[in-house]
């Protein structure tokens, strides 16, 4: 399996990792973030996806 990446929310700190997906917000795990829907927010403080970086 390809390795899952991490993206970290630059305005709270959050971390999405694409292994465990976000289930509370409807995100199934090894959801890639690419394929996160884009209305999807960062469920710790709420900006969108152009608020993450990889981890990379």
């Amino acid at each position: 399996m390809a390795d899952f990446k991490k993206y970290i929310c630059s305005a709270c700190g959050w971390i999405y990792d694409e292994e465990l997906g976000d289930p509370d917000s409807g995100i199934a795990p090894g959801t890639r973030f690419e394929d996160i829907p884009d209305d999807w927010v960062c469920p710790e403080c709420g900006v969108d996806k152009s608020y993450f970086d990889s981890l990379d």
